[in-house]
């Protein structure tokens, strides 16, 4: 009877910016890797777009099968600083964290996220990007499933700003 051992879930911290360059190549070397990937919005010169980003900027996972598989290795991959350990041995990470994020993927491959702002009417907010950078507001409500409305300040009075979501934190 041949037992068949699973790899265990760890891991690896990449080189600032390298996730994928640490992807390619831990895949070259034969180990299942998982990097979790979303939709970020980028804005730049009045152009807005949609570029994967990792979910966890500097970090992905590797699949290691300890009985077989020698994981000292992954220290010197390309792209990776170094495995994540508990002293001398890997820190392992629950299959159920990898399973839960694996099954928020869409249908291209990317983590759905939840866009909503999670304020409450008359919460206190800060504009972080746009005209009105910096200035303080009152979160009013949703609009739709990217923008929100808020009460901003000005010149003495209350004015009504519809804005991006993304525009927005907590004040």
């Amino acid at each position: 009877m041949i037992i068949l051992s699973r790899p265990n879930w760890y891991a690896v911290q990449a080189q600032p910016r390298s996730e994928m360059k640490a992807l390619a190549h831990l895949v070259r070397q034969g180990f299942e890797v998982y990097l979790p990937r979303f939709m970020k919005r980028r804005r730049h010169a009045r152009r807005v777009e949609n570029v994967p980003a990792p979910l966890f900027p500097g970090y992905l996972f590797i699949g290691i099968d300890m009985a077989t598989q020698r994981w000292r290795c992954v220290n010197s991959t390309v792209g990776v600083q170094k495995l994540i350990c508990n002293g001398d041995v890997p820190a392992p990470v629950s299959a159920a964290v990898i399973e839960q994020l694996r099954n928020r993927h869409d249908e291209h491959g990317f983590i759905k996220l939840d866009r909503m702002p999670q304020f409450a009417p008359g919460d206190k907010v800060r504009v972080v990007e746009g005209v009105f950078s910096s200035c303080l507001g009152l979160f009013e409500g949703m609009k739709d499933n990217q923008r929100v409305s808020i009460l901003l300040d000005l010149l003495g009075r209350k004015a009504r700003v519809v804005m991006d979501a993304e525009s927005v934190a907590a004040a």
